[in-house]
């Protein structure tokens, strides 16, 4: 049954296959017919707009570089290296783990925000920064995992305020701190461990790593480091392989079992990953009472 309305041509402009010398009389017209008699204007402003904003100029600073390395990390995950040697005024604005910048690859219009993996003092020392890609179908990412050492990517300045570490300092006072982080998330937290944040001065240090197995958990074999470095690691699968002895399920749900007793006033926790987990877990520890500015994002 169509819709319909019924009109004066008095108070109409003419339409296009109606005589504007036709005698008063009233008519009965579609309405989709009438809506695309009205509604062109509005529909040309608007696609003006959205052109408009698309062709705004791209003010970003560029600094083409070249790949160092490109290797597997865990399944869909990737190791991407990229040599800044030649760029230490960007190399030596990387100055807070969690920090992350664009990566842009030639004739790709869409670039790929990546937080930094390796903390500030590689890029220093190594003249490189570290990325941990996940290879999504498709992607900018996809196409940075598929090339190799010499091939030539742009990367914008260094973004972000990074962990506010300053918020659970000095050690002495916050000795509870709660890491989380799920898949690549895990990128900046790495940078975090190895940029050292007292962990061996606190009496409580966990990290709560999910994946969906342990083919897709990365940086394994630093686990025994950051061991050394004060942190205790607890693996989260939400998809075990049979014979997994650990955590299983969620994050959020992992740490919520542990049920360990922690000083709301003196404890901190850092997240990345998943938004669902990033925020059941701020809700269990303010409901805690844990103070929400002790509670670290990167972004």
């Amino acid at each position: 049954m169509s819709l319909t309305t019924t009109l004066s041509s008095t108070n109409l402009l003419p339409l296009p296959h109606l005589s504007s010398h036709a005698p008063h009389r009233t008519q009965s017209f579609p309405m989709a017919a009438i809506l695309r008699h009205i509604n062109p204007i509005r529909r040309r402003s608007r696609s003006f707009a959205v052109s408009a904003a698309v062709r705004q100029p791209d003010t970003t600073l560029w600094t083409p570089s070249p790949l160092a390395g490109v290797k597997p990390a865990a399944e869909s995950l990737f190791h991407v290296t990229i040599d800044v040697s030649d760029s230490p005024d960007l190399a030596s604005t990387y100055t807070v783990a969690g920090q992350y910048l664009q990566i842009r690859i030639p004739n790709v219009e869409k670039p790929s925000f990546l937080a930094i993996a390796s903390p500030p003092s590689v890029a220093v020392t190594n003249g490189v920064f570290e990325f941990l890609v996940k290879s999504i179908a498709g992607s900018t990412a996809e196409l940075l995992c598929g090339l190799g050492k010499g091939d030539v990517v742009e990367l914008s300045p260094v973004m972000g305020k990074g962990f506010g570490v300053d918020q659970i300092s000095p050690p002495e006072d916050y000795q509870s701190v709660f890491i989380f982080a799920t898949g690549s998330g895990i990128s900046p937290i790495r940078s975090l461990i190895e940029s050292g944040f007292s962990a061996d001065k606190r009496s409580d240090v966990r990290l709560y790593y999910g994946a969906r197995n342990l083919q897709r958990m990365a940086y394994q074999d630093r686990f025994k480091a950051w061991k050394s470095s004060g942190v205790t690691i607890v693996p989260v699968l939400s998809q075990p392989d049979d014979g997994w002895a650990g955590e299983a399920g969620y994050v959020q749900a992992a740490f919520a079992r542990a049920k360990q007793l922690y000083a709301p006033d003196s404890t901190g926790a850092v997240l990345c990953g998943q938004k669902q987990m990033a925020e059941e877990v701020t809700s269990i520890l303010v409901g805690n009472g844990v103070p929400g500015e002790k509670i670290l994002k990167n972004f």
